[in-house]
């Protein structure tokens, strides 16, 4: 890999894939004996639990049904289907 000007490396997909990292991950550079190792790092039980009370506390509200229930508003979205609705 080149660094760039920045600092930054690109991690291949493959290593990327076997580790889970994806965007959002966190992960750790760690030096033993001249040589880095680039680590995930693993969220706590604690932070995971915040993370997800956070995000359901930004979204609260934010889902609006029109008044349908749960079958209608998904009808809704996919539209006529031609296969299935007469014209």
């Amino acid at each position: 890999m080149r660094v760039t000007e920045k600092g930054q490396v690109t991690i291949p997909k493959e290593i990327r894939d076997r580790l889970g990292i994806g965007p959002g991950s966190e992960v750790d550079f760690v030096e033993r004996d001249s040589v880095v190792v680039l680590e995930k790092r693993e969220a706590s039980a604690e932070q995971r639990e915040q993370t997800f009370e956070e995000w359901a506390a930004s979204v609260a509200g934010t889902f609006d049904t029109m008044g349908m229930d749960g079958k209608a508003y998904v009808d809704w979205l996919r539209g006529p289907r031609e296969d299935l609705d007469p014209h």
